[in-house]
């Protein structure tokens, strides 16, 4: 896994233009199949990937952190809502609750988050490659192929499968 981590920015960088413009043609005309052939690549993805042995989304990037999530995980560690948000969170430039930094505050160094069950959403739903009407969150696709080796894999297979 360090190595396909190692590889990733450059592997990124060099299906980049490619990849913009599948997702622009693939915003256009989706397939009516679409989401169904997404869930079924996401699912024989992570069929093959253990996200424990990488960890690099909780390592380089913070997710946003909705009300229900502030509330859920201040109940979990029996705080209120605002003492969590002094602790671990901070508001950044599109007025979005955030971590105030990376890696996660959660991460342990056995890649286990610690706040697991109790986790944002935006953690739960990572890569969001298995969303219903995929193509509208091309943007964001095209981000987390640099992050994530596995959405990084599900587009390179997405590309075989979906004929544009």
């Amino acid at each position: 896994m360090d190595l396909e981590l190692e590889q990733l920015p450059q592997k990124t960088r060099e299906k980049q233009a490619e990849n913009k413009k599948f997702f622009a043609k693939l915003k256009k005309r989706p397939p009516k199949d679409l989401d169904y052939t997404m869930q079924e690549l996401h699912h024989a993805e992570f069929e093959r990937t253990d996200c424990l042995t990488c960890a690099n989304c909780c390592k380089t990037t913070g997710p946003l952190f909705t009300n229900t999530d502030i509330e859920r995980i201040a109940k979990h560690f029996r705080i209120k809502p605002s003492e969590l948000i002094d602790r671990y969170l901070r508001i950044d430039e599109e007025n979005d609750y955030v971590l105030q930094s990376v890696p996660c505050t959660f991460l342990g160094a056995d890649n286990y988050c610690s706040i697991y069950e109790v986790r944002p959403k935006a953690c739960r739903e990572f890569p969001h490659t298995d969303r219903k009407k995929f193509h509208q969150i091309s943007n964001l696709t095209l981000k987390n192929v640099a992050i994530c080796p596995a959405a990084f894999n599900i587009v390179e297979e997405m590309k075989k499968r979906v004929k544009m």
